[in-house]
C-alpha cells in the first residue's frame, strides 16, 4: 500500500509561480496531477510515467506548467509559472500501476490529500 504526500501550494498573484511536490512511499508506474475548482469537475493537469520520465500536459497548462520526477526521492514535482485566476483549484496527486492519462480523472490506485492553489488578480 503506497502513500502520496503532497506539499506546496498557497496563494499567489496573477503571473506568479508555485511549486507542488508529491512524495510517494514507493515507486509507482505512473503519476499525475489533477485539479478541481469549486463547482467544476476534476480535470487532468499532467501525467508522467516514472520509468520514462516524459510528461503529458493538458492544453490549458502547456508552456506554463512543468512536471518532473525525482527517482531518488520518488517525488513528482509540478512547477507552475505564469499562473492565472482560472488555475485556482484544489490540486491532487494521483498514481497508478496500470495507466495514467490527462483525460483519465478517476480509478487511480492512490490519491494524495490535495493542496489548495489560489491565484488572485
Amino acid at each position: 500500500q503506497a502513500q502520496l504526500v503532497e506539499s506546496g501550494g498557497g496563494s499567489v498573484q496573477v503571473g506568479g509561480s508555485l511549486r507542488l511536490s508529491c512524495a510517494a512511499s514507493s515507486t509507482i508506474y505512473c503519476m499525475g496531477w489533477f485539479r478541481q475548482a469549486p463547482g467544476k469537475e476534476r480535470e487532468g493537469v499532467g501525467v508522467l510515467y516514472t520509468g520514462v520520465g516524459y510528461p503529458y500536459y493538458a492544453d490549458s497548462v502547456k508552456g506554463r506548467f512543468t512536471i518532473s520526477y525525482d527517482k531518488g526521492k520518488k517525488t513528482l514535482v509540478l512547477q507552475m509559472n505564469s499562473l492565472k485566476p482560472e488555475d485556482t483549484a484544489m490540486y491532487y496527486c494521483a498514481a497508478d500501476y496500470r495507466k495514467c492519462a490527462v483525460d483519465r480523472t478517476t480509478n487511480y490506485a492512490y490519491w494524495g490529500q490535495g493542496t489548495q492553489v489560489t491565484v488572485s488578480s
